[in-house]
């Protein structure tokens, strides 16, 4: 109950906002037009629930599969800062750091649960997250992207429409610009200046 006492508005903020950038659903509409065009239609319900159990899960496990491999969890948060800060130069710039496979028979778990959403990008800051805030307040910043996940995929062409191709092009560089400032950060608490 302690813990539950520690969260704060703005740390729980701070934590969403990243979840929600690093996901970046709205980048991602175009893919997911795309995905739909090919499947017919995206199971909202099956996407959001397969990313959000990855999220979980990898939340829970995560350190053991660290401990395992033999790396701490600050040398993991400093390289899950610098692909944060990859994927805000990526985002910001407009290159193509990483690649993910774009076909698939099981769309709505390959490719738009993993790696569309619950990606190496996400997993790695979830546990970066875990380097710097409550775990309480990174579960509830996954169920809110959760939520925020589940609506997007269920209006993907009401999003199209209303923020058109150049408002998604700004959005991508604003969330850009906002992640490079996070890794930034969670570099340097990790680092020791």
């Amino acid at each position: 109950m302690d813990a539950l006492q520690q969260i704060s508005f703005p740390q729980l903020f701070t934590v969403s906002f990243t979840l929600f950038a690093v996901i970046d659903m709205l980048g991602s509409i175009p893919v997911l037009i795309s995905l739909k065009n090919k499947m017919g239609k995206i199971d909202s319900t099956q996407a959001t629930l397969v990313s959000g159990g990855l999220m979980i899960l990898f939340f829970f496990v995560g350190d053991e599969l660290l401990n395992l491999m033999g790396v701490d969890i600050h040398s993991f948060a400093i390289a899950g800062s610098i692909v944060i800060f990859l994927l805000g130069l990526e985002m910001v710039l407009g290159l193509e750091f990483f690649k993910g496979d774009q076909e698939g028979k099981s769309g709505n778990v390959v490719p738009i649960a993993f790696p569309l959403i619950a990606g190496s990008g996400t997993l790695t800051t979830i546990m970066s997250l875990k380097a710097a805030y409550n775990q309480y307040t990174i579960l509830i910043g996954i169920l809110i992207n959760l939520v925020i996940i589940f609506f997007c995929l269920r209006s993907i062409n009401l999003i199209e429409r209303l923020l058109g191709p150049s408002g998604i092009a700004m959005l991508r560089k604003f969330f850009g610009v906002i992640l490079l400032a996070i890794s930034i950060k969670i570099f340097r608490n990790n680092v020791g200046f």
